[in-house]
C-alpha cells in the first residue's frame, strides 16, 4: 500500500513530466515528433500512477482522466461527426428562418 509520501513523490513526478511535455510540444518538429511522443507517454504514466495513488490512499478521484486513443476508433468518430453534420444541415433546412 501506498503512503503518503509516495503520492507527494508521484505528484511531483506528474509536474515534472507536465513541464517536460510543454517543453517538448514547443519545440516540436512535425506532427511525429518523436520527443513529444515520449513526453506524451511520460505524462500519461506519471498521471496513471499519482490517480491511481491517490485513489488508493484517500478513496478519491481527480477531475482528470486519460483518453486512450485507438485507430480504428478515429475512422468510426469521423463517421460519426459526418452523420452529425448532414443531421445539422437537414435542420438547417427544414427550420424557420429568423432574422437577426
Amino acid at each position: 500500500m501506498a503512503d503518503p509520501a509516495t503520492a507527494r513523490t508521484q505528484l511531483a513526478e506528474l509536474v515534472a513530466a507536465f513541464e517536460t511535455h510543454l517543453d517538448a510540444a514547443s519545440r516540436r518538429t512535425g506532427e511525429a515528433d518523436p520527443v513529444v511522443f515520449a513526453a506524451y507517454a511520460r505524462l500519461a504514466a506519471a498521471f496513471a500512477e499519482y490517480e491511481e495513488t491517490v485513489y488508493e490512499l484517500y478513496d478519491e478521484v481527480v477531475p482528470m482522466s486519460l483518453i486512450e486513443y485507438d485507430d480504428d476508433d478515429d475512422e468510426d468518430e469521423d463517421e460519426d461527426e459526418d452523420d452529425d453534420l448532414e443531421a445539422i444541415d437537414d435542420d438547417a433546412d427544414s427550420g424557420p428562418e429568423i432574422d437577426v
